[in-house]
């Protein structure tokens, strides 16, 4: 992986963890100000709202930090062992985590009046794109996963020609 392909990704990174610290910090407790004064025909308390917005800003925080590791594995050229495994099978949760969140989201929306019933369509719509992600990172992961056998393979057949040699 190039250089300048790394900082650039790692730009996007930080800029983009920044922003959600800025969402989580900045954003939420001003939403919360802004829902606390309003009755509103929400079915649930702003704090059910809120709560499930911070969830999702962790999963993608949680997805942030893992792809800052792997990034990192990536420009030292260990990305094909084991150890990135445990970075994708997070990411792979994280995707689902925030699938269930967002879900979670589109049930406490759908009860009552105040959402169209087609807003509520969309989100799941949303669920099943994340989801969708979240298999091609699994499918990603295979791919990982055979990439570091055939390492391995490699590593000791070249061990065995030394030893032949």
């Amino acid at each position: 992986m190039g250089k300048l392909t790394v900082l650039a990704l790692r730009a996007v990174l930080v800029a983009l963890l920044a922003g959600s610290v800025f969402v989580q910090a900045v954003m939420v407790p001003l939403l919360g100000a802004d829902l606390d004064g309003v009755e509103s025909d929400l079915p649930y308390p702003p704090a059910a709202y809120l709560t499930i917005v911070v969830l999702g800003v962790v999963t993608a925080q949680v997805v942030l930090v893992c792809v800052w590791r792997l990034v990192t594995m990536a420009r030292r050229g260990t990305v094909f062992s084991p150890a990135a495994f445990r970075y994708v099978d997070v990411v792979i949760g994280a995707f689902v985590a925030a699938a269930l969140v967002v879900f979670a989201f589109a049930v406490a929306l759908a009860p009552g009046e105040a959402v169209a019933p087609g807003i509520v369509l969309l989100i799941c719509g949303v669920v099943l794109a994340i989801l969708g992600v979240a298999l091609v990172v699994l499918v990603l992961r295979a791919l990982l996963a055979q990439a570091v056998a055939r390492d391995t393979e490699a590593a000791r057949m070249e061990a065995e020609l030394d030893g032949v040699i």
